[in-house]
């Protein structure tokens, strides 16, 4: 990641622990980093990939 892309995924870190309440332990820090990569990273992969227009979402099979 670029030194921007860090910064911002820090401050989204930061925003999120204030937002949500959630008190960080700063050792835990470079953990949290480091998985929201790997899922900002699959959710890029899952949207770069294009649906054909004819496509219908799955059906809901409720019990």
């Amino acid at each position: 990641m670029s030194e921007e892309q860090d910064k911002a995924l820090s401050n989204f870190i930061k925003a999120a622990e204030v937002a949500l309440d959630l008190p960080l332990d700063a050792a835990w820090i470079p953990a949290i980093t480091a998985n929201l990569q790997v899922t900002f990273r699959h959710a890029a992969a899952v949207a770069e990939f294009e649906l054909p227009d004819e496509t219908e979402p799955a059906p809901v099979f409720e019990a």
